[in-house]
């Protein structure tokens, strides 16, 4: 008999970032496979997962190619990467037989269903991964908010951030050799201590629900499956005690 995961339902946030590999621009098949390979380990276990991408692999609304850009055009168009980045995940769950509901904040009837609190809960009770498109359907309003919020209405166990690092230190690790590593963090430490969680409306979200947030590297084999049953990978960022 397999272990007993931790979690039951979580929200998994990655970056746009993540799924273009070593590409400038776009897509890695080597790292899209790897991804649903994880998600397929977790979903096996009963665990309810949904998913919130981000769009830098195509378009940021805060990016250079937006520079000279109305902010709320440049914004849109970045909530629009996020569907395009959904639906090539749809794809490569579906093609391992996985099933998976894409839920838009941005109308978008041709290709996915409209964010619907209530039916977003059934999908995943049914055992679907949900991919929350379009970030809040709002400009100014970064994916790591839309991925606290969406947390925080599907009342998920723990948000779990991935990124291409350990989980969170004292300083750029890439740039501060010495800087050190958290295993363990509160909200309040984090804030005294200016580190870069998460940005400041998502942040404060989590911990106004007192949402548990997990940062770790999702580059690295079995990461996402360890968390899910409680090993201690990245950092662990919730209250006191």
């Amino acid at each position: 008999m397999g272990a007993k995961p931790k979690y039951k339902r979580v929200l998994l946030k990655i970056s746009g970032e993540l799924l273009k590999g070593s590409y400038d621009f776009g897509f890695d098949t080597h790292v899209i496979n790897d991804f649903v390979k994880q998600v397929q380990s977790v979903v096996s276990m009963g665990v309810e997962l949904a998913l919130v991408v981000g769009g830098g692999n195509i378009f940021r609304g805060v990016g250079p190619f937006a520079h000279d850009m109305d902010r709320t055009t440049a914004d849109n168009i970045g909530m629009l990467a996020t569907l395009i980045n959904a639906l090539m995940l749809q794809d490569a769950f579906e093609k391992k037989g996985i099933d998976v509901r894409i839920l838009s904040a941005i109308p978008a009837p041709n290709v996915a269903e409209p964010f619907i609190r209530r039916r977003a809960l059934k999908h995943l009770e049914e055992g679907r991964v949900v991919i929350f498109a379009c970030g809040t359907g709002s400009p100014f309003f970064t994916t790591d908010t839309a991925a606290a919020l969406r947390a925080c209405e599907i009342d998920a166990d723990v948000l779990l951030k991935g990124t291409k690092v350990q989980g969170v230190f004292s300083a750029d690790p890439e740039q501060d050799p010495h800087a050190l590593f958290y295993d363990r963090i509160s909200y309040d430490d984090v804030l005294s201590r200016n580190l870069k969680v998460m940005d400041a409306a998502a942040f404060a979200m989590c911990r106004d629900n007192n949402l548990p947030i997990i940062v770790f590297d999702f580059t690295r084999p079995n990461n996402l499956k360890n968390i899910v049953l409680g090993k201690p990978i990245g950092t662990l960022v919730k209250g006191e005690g």
